[in-house]
């Protein structure tokens, strides 16, 4: 695919109107349809906007190179989703099949990231589990995952709302800290954040 072929795929698959991305932009209609067309590039500062906004690669969109999904920033990954499994490799040839599109970033056998729409949808091999210290987070298999700037703040406010057990914060790594609560089937949300 070339560019102009790149830019309505994703406006595409993203579901916006040329109108919408154009005023995402700051840029005309036209331009969009331009772009689109291949009768006319954007200029870099464009194509650095298109890269953020859709959370792709400057190599991938414009030479065909590396990987086409970025991590994007903590601003723009609103929250994530995680699933524990037993045959990593199998998953993620599953997954990247049905998302139709390669992991983001790959951990060698341990897990795999997928960013879209600001969102993480991970893999994580059950095998390499007992390392991460899940010492009171019970039995789950599917985990939301939002983030926040103030983890402290945010566990006191959570249990303060008393819907729910919640666990201390944990950190199993030095840059990795969380919190636990539970639904009323029991079911996890793990909060990651600074401390």
């Amino acid at each position: 695919m070339d560019i102009a072929q790149k830019i309505l795929a994703l406006r595409m698959k993203n579901v916006l109107s040329q109108e919408a991305l154009a005023e995402q932009l700051g840029v005309s209609r036209q331009s969009i349809s331009k772009w689109e067309l291949g009768q006319a590039m954007p200029d870099t500062e464009k194509i650095i906007q298109l890269c953020r906004f859709f959370g792709v690669t400057a190599d991938w969109l414009l030479f065909n190179e590396g990987i086409m999904f970025g991590k994007p920033s903590k601003q723009a990954l609103r929250f994530a989703m995680y699933l524990i499994v037993k045959d990593f490799g199998m998953s993620i040839n599953f997954y990247e099949k049905l998302l139709d599109t390669r992991a983001s970033v790959l951990g060698p056998n341990r897990f795999a990231q997928f960013f879209f729409d600001g969102i993480c949808f991970s893999i994580m091999s059950e095998a390499h589990l007992p390392g991460h210290n899940y010492i009171g987070c019970g039995d789950h298999k599917f985990v939301i995952n939002p983030w926040t700037s103030d983890l402290a703040a945010e566990h006191k406010r959570v249990k303060n709302l008393q819907i729910g057990r919640v666990t201390d914060i944990i950190q199993p790594h030095a840059n990795y800290n969380f919190f636990n609560i539970y639904d009323p089937d029991d079911n996890v949300i793990e909060i990651t954040g600074a401390l």
